[in-house]
């Protein structure tokens, strides 16, 4: 029978294995996601995901969301790192504008 230790050091890899095979299915996963999203129609809101369980109408950060994105997300525009929506939207091209609350 292995030791303890022995069992432990199998442990640890086997999870970092996991972890490395959920990282690789990741964006295939989330891809498979919105396309589903899409072909149906669903926003998170309709998943119950878009407002986190807070009032709507406010960002995260808790500040007054400015802009909601394509998917129903808030956010205030404050400093800080762009939610991927935006940075999507603006490598696009297109302007935050029409996403003004």
């Amino acid at each position: 029978m292995a030791s303890y230790s022995e069992l432990m050091a199998q442990a640890q890899k086997l999870m970092a294995q996991a972890e490395q095979a959920r990282k690789d299915e990741l964006s295939s996963v989330i891809a498979d996601i919105k396309a589903k999203m899409k072909q149906f129609g669903i926003t998170a809101a309709d998943l119950g995901g878009a407002a986190g369980g807070k009032k709507v109408g406010k960002s995260k950060s808790g500040a007054a969301a400015k802009y909601r994105g394509p998917n129903g997300e808030l956010w205030a525009g404050g400093p800080g790192r762009k939610p991927e929506w935006v940075r999507e939207v603006l490598a696009s091209g297109k302007s935050l504008d029409s996403y003004l609350i």
